[in-house]
């Protein structure tokens, strides 16, 4: 049996991680690692104490905003698996920390296409002080960004929204 390399075991962590996600939609699980050693993990999912959208049987986001894809984040009910690891950790471990990133659409459970942290994401990943973040493609394949280009490149300036 080949040996799995680091970057994709650290994204089958997150992969498995996403099966406790709750929407109906998309699931996504993220972990945080530093120094090869995992800080904390997260998937999407309703507050706690909340009804999630398994739980309520339909996705709150498309019933109040049924012609909105990408964007209408205010009408979602989860969090997301980035930000439930990132809400799971402290700022001194996170800084330096890597974020591995993984999200599945439940309609065809295929890995989604172009996967990105949304720009609220993005700002809170900048705070946390993470330096990287490595987003699933298939099963062997990944991208990598820098955060460091997501303070030097701006999209927002530029008025391209994300995600």
């Amino acid at each position: 049996m080949k040996r799995i390399d680091k970057i994709n075991y650290y994204l089958d962590i997150a992969e498995t991680i996403l099966e406790r996600g709750t929407c109906l939609r998309k699931n996504y699980g993220a972990i945080i690692v530093k120094n090869d050693e995992i800080i904390s993990t997260g998937y999407t999912g309703a507050p706690r104490g909340r009804k999630n959208c398994i739980d309520l049987g339909y996705c709150v986001k498309k019933k109040i905003l049924p012609d909105v894809h990408h964007g209408g984040y205010d009408a979602c009910r989860s969090v997301h698996a980035e930000q439930n690891a990132m809400l799971s950790s402290s700022r001194r471990d996170m800084i330096g920390a890597s974020l591995y990133l993984v999200g599945i659409r439940k309609d065809s459970n295929e890995y989604e296409k172009g996967a990105s942290p949304c720009q609220m994401c993005r700002k809170l990943i900048i705070n946390s002080g993470i330096k990287d973040v490595y987003i699933r493609i298939d099963k062997e394949h990944y991208s990598v960004i820098n955060v460091s280009d997501w303070i030097n490149d701006d999209d927002l300036l530029k008025g391209k929204i994300s995600y």
